[in-house]
């Protein structure tokens, strides 16, 4: 079972680091590893998946999974990788995220009883919130001393960063916070093994100082590599432009959008880290792409690999449908299948204007409609009627699909998509859309 999973993980590129002796403690028996969530927002994103899909594999390869959803430790925030402290949450929000990311991981892990490695959901604040400070430091913080937490890269970082103000005492014991859960699932369920990104390494190894100085036993730590944006930052909550995997933050279509428009480099590795894949569907896949670059067959599979995977078939299909209004050859009726929540992803990035069901009902000239204006009067699409006449005359013009060439055109409710939109166009990529309020 070790060899099975830490080699799908190798290949796969999601191994960081290990501690020696962890394949040959999981080929022993069945073990037990958690990864910890931090609910500071209602989603997990696309960062928070790569973990996801190491406790998925993990299962996969016959072991009891567990995730750990930080009531406790998300009231203090983890300095690593941050520059800053985290805001405190309220207990009423915390509980509000932790709810919406059980539901979420319930898509990824398998939580039947019936199954002897059927994964768990704890919360460390149930066994927290009755810990005294005073019983904290004299039961777990005798055991580590101040010059081993310094030594941590996370602790060190912030302390000799010229851009901050330094570290909290709050934000200093979270690694000792983050130990105790490890030593508490050791206790309570057999677990051996955290795992997480490779910036968690030195809370983990906190966790596995303490079973070694505590219970005098072996735990192990396990870490992935940080994805990456095209930037090189890190996917992170608190950073801008967040794939999240709430369809709320982040649209079905944006998302599928987010994986067909990766680079060439980037499909190559998010393929293996972000689909569930077998190897040898993957390699061919990538031979396949770099045959015919062009065709995309990489991004193709990946976005729908994991539009489904995270969302359903049906919003893959679905975000197919609405970018192929946009880079396919489609009709009206097309535009007619689709449903008012789709077509207003797909149009959200497009100059939108609003009018009136009554305009309709009384007939609004195309010629009129083309030419728009905002409340200073700028053109939301054409500059002029007379631009838009003469758009008209060259057969430029598309009202839901259909080329219209006669300047006296009405658009009328007849013409509404979704019972709400009229889509305007000029040539193949200029949209307009009118939305009834």
């Amino acid at each position: 079972m070790a060899q099975q999973f830490i080699e799908e993980l190798k290949w796969r590129g999601m191994v960081h680091d290990y501690m020696p002796g962890l394949e040959e403690h999981l080929n022993e028996a069945m073990r037990t590893a958690y990864v910890g969530f931090d609910p500071t927002a209602d989603s997990l994103h696309i960062g928070n998946l790569v973990s996801i899909l190491m406790l998925r594999h993990f299962q996969l390869a016959g072991h009891k999974p567990i995730a750990l959803v930080g009531g406790a430790t998300g009231m203090i925030g983890d300095p690593s990788g941050k520059s800053k402290e985290r805001n405190l949450l309220d207990e009423e929000t915390l509980r509000h995220n932790q709810e919406a990311i059980k539901k979420q991981l319930s898509k990824f892990l398998d939580f039947d009883v019936s199954q002897s490695n059927a994964a768990e959901l704890v919360n460390n604040y149930y066994w927290m919130k009755d810990i005294s400070f005073l019983q904290f430091i004299r039961d777990v913080g005798k055991h580590i001393t101040v010059n081993y937490m310094m030594a941590k890269d996370s602790v060190k970082k912030r302390l000799t960063a010229e851009d901050t103000e330094g570290m909290s005492f709050t934000e200093f014991t979270y690694q000792l916070v983050q130990g105790y859960d490890f030593l508490h699932l050791h206790r309570s369920h057999e677990c051996s093994l955290q795992m997480g990104g490779s910036d968690q390494w030195g809370n983990i190894t906190t966790g596995t100082e303490l079973i070694r100085r505590m219970d005098q036993s072996k735990g192990f730590a396990l870490t992935c590599p940080l994805i990456t944006k095209a930037d090189g930052s890190k996917f992170g909550k608190t950073e801008q432009g967040n794939v999240w995997l709430d369809r709320n933050r982040t649209s079905p279509y944006q998302f599928y959008q987010y994986w067909l428009n990766v680079s060439d480099l980037d499909a190559e590795t998010f393929i293996k880290i972000f689909t569930m894949l077998n190897k040898e569907t993957v390699e061919a896949l990538i031979a396949e792409h770099q045959e015919a670059p062009h065709l995309r067959v990489l991004q193709q599979r990946l976005a729908k690999e994991i539009t489904v995977l995270v969302h359903s078939e049906a919003d893959y299909e679905a975000a197919i449908a609405a970018s192929n209004i946009f880079f396919g050859k489609s009709s009206k009726e097309d535009l007619l299948a689709l449903s008012e929540e789709v077509l207003s992803e797909a149009f959200a990035d497009v100059p939108t204007a609003e009018i009136s069901k009554s305009q309709l009902e009384e007939g609004l000239s195309v010629v009129d409609a083309l030419s728009i204006q905002n409340d200073e009067g700028i053109p939301l699409f054409l500059s002029s009627k007379g631009e838009a006449r003469r758009e008209l005359k060259q057969n430029a013009i598309s009202v839901n699909k259909e080329k219209i060439t006669d300047p006296e055109h009405l658009l009328t409710v007849s013409d509404l998509i979704a019972s709400r939109f009229v889509v305007l166009q000029r040539g193949k990529k200029s949209y307009f859309l009118l939305t009834v309020v």
